[in-house]
């Protein structure tokens, strides 16, 4: 899985001029882990959390700018990169949100939450999805069925070929919730 599919967006972001108490204000009522913290043209230059924002506490926060107390350099990911390296990348740096970018400009921001939410996604809709791909690649011919039971998703029915069994196999794994493929030849 991408993390194009995962990422949130649009994205709320801030600026280095802005105050810090105005960023702490979408941090808190948006419920988000980070903003970004980007220029004009909407590169990133860095993340605002809510941990920078406490450490900031100290002094009066009413004169603070966010560039002095924003993450800087931030790690930043393409939206081609797999979710799975991004989860190791959280987990190493200890990060609960990662930028998205492309070109060197901002496109959307994954967070924890992103990450694990396909994971948890209901199996009738997981199943709804995975019948439309196959749908989609079958021409409407109907010749597989599905049955996902915790994100293990079970295609029976007829196969051309070994290739056949791997372009299914495949297409299936693109539909986020999707834990594993078990095909079966009727």
């Amino acid at each position: 899985m991408r993390v194009s599919e995962i990422m949130t967006r649009p994205v709320v972001t801030t600026s280095p001029q802005a105050l810090l108490k105005d960023a702490v204000v979408l941090l808190t009522e948006g419920g988000y882990a980070g903003l970004p913290v980007v220029d004009e043209e909407e590169r990133v230059l860095g993340i605002v959390t809510e941990a920078d924002a406490l450490r900031a506490m100290t002094g009066e926060i009413g004169t603070v700018r966010v560039a002095d107390v924003m993450t800087a350099p931030v790690e930043v990911v393409s939206p081609v990169n797999d979710v799975t390296d991004i989860a190791r990348i959280m987990l190493r740096d200890g990060l609960r949100s990662v930028p998205v970018v492309a070109e060197g400009v901002l496109v959307g921001i994954v967070s924890r939450r992103d990450v694990l939410r396909p994971f948890v996604r209901p199996d009738d809709t997981v199943g709804t999805h995975v019948r439309k791909v196959l749908t989609d690649y079958d021409g409407h011919r109907d010749r597989w069925q599905v049955d996902v039971e915790g994100g293990v998703v079970t295609v029976s029915g007829d196969f051309s070929d070994s290739a056949e069994r791997h372009v299914v196999s495949t297409l299936v794994r693109t539909v986020p919730g999707v834990l594993s493929v078990d095909l079966r030849a009727r």
